[in-house]
């Protein structure tokens, strides 16, 4: 008898210290805290499953490019500190980055990027600022992108690797055989100023190249150009025109 005693005594106390880590451990996961502030190098939003998306980080931590769930290096990312954002499967799907220092030589390198991505596939919409020694451009990006199915970012990467492995002189050429395929993203619409600080609206072809340009230069001319498939200006109406 002593020792059913004994067994139940242990059993209980087994049953109740279980009931305890069941107790602590639904607090932990349905646990709120409330920060006035907090300091840290990367935060990952995830998923009850663990699927990350979305990354803010410092330029030290920041991610790669994430494709069906799978994260590639990208060590050319690693100036930046931003956003990235991640769909559902685990792809990324657009972001913000950010960065901005003066060399040791005395050189502005400065930029800002966001942007957002068609499906699998490369961005679609980029609001960006560019500021160095030589160019101060700020400006609003439209992109045709073609499907995931006719070009993959795979096949993006292996357009790079083919063309670098190309002569110089030949590379403009791969270029164009790649863009009169649809295989590339072509750039529809242009809203923002230029190289030599006039401020323009330009509208694009398929094949990315300008046909209409409404445009104020820097002295305050105004002008709607349009070009012909060549980048030939054809018709040109400014303040002097009767028309």
């Amino acid at each position: 008898m002593s020792q059913i005693r004994t067994f139940l005594s242990g059993a209980t106390t087994m049953a109740a210290a279980l009931a305890a880590v069941f107790a602590l451990t639904a607090a932990k996961t349905e646990r709120k805290e409330t920060f006035d502030e907090i300091t840290v190098g990367r935060i990952n939003i995830v998923e009850p499953d663990g699927t990350k998306r979305i990354i803010i980080s410092n330029k030290a931590q920041f991610p790669g490019d994430f494709q069906q769930g799978k994260e590639g290096a990208r060590p050319d990312r690693r100036d930046f500190a931003g956003m990235l954002f991640i769909n559902e499967e685990g792809t990324e799907n657009g972001g913000l980055i950010q960065k901005g220092s003066i060399t040791p030589e005395g050189k502005i390198s400065s930029g800002l990027s966001l942007t957002f991505d068609r499906f699998r596939q490369d961005q679609a919409l980029q609001l960006l600022n560019i500021d160095s020694a030589t160019t101060q451009q700020t400006g609003l990006k439209i992109n045709d992108v073609p499907h995931f199915k006719v070009t993959s970012m795979e096949d993006i990467n292996r357009f790079s690797e083919e063309a670098s492995k190309l002569p110089q002189a030949e590379q403009g050429a791969y270029w164009k055989k790649r863009s009169e395929e649809g295989r590339l993203s072509e750039t529809r619409i242009w809203l923002g100023n230029t190289r030599n600080k006039d401020s323009s609206l330009q509208l694009k072809d398929a094949k990315g190249r300008t046909r209409m340009m409404l445009m104020v230069s820097a002295d305050g001319k105004a002008v709607i150009q349009m070009l012909d498939e060549q980048g030939k200006v054809i018709r040109s109406i400014d303040s002097a025109s009767k028309e």
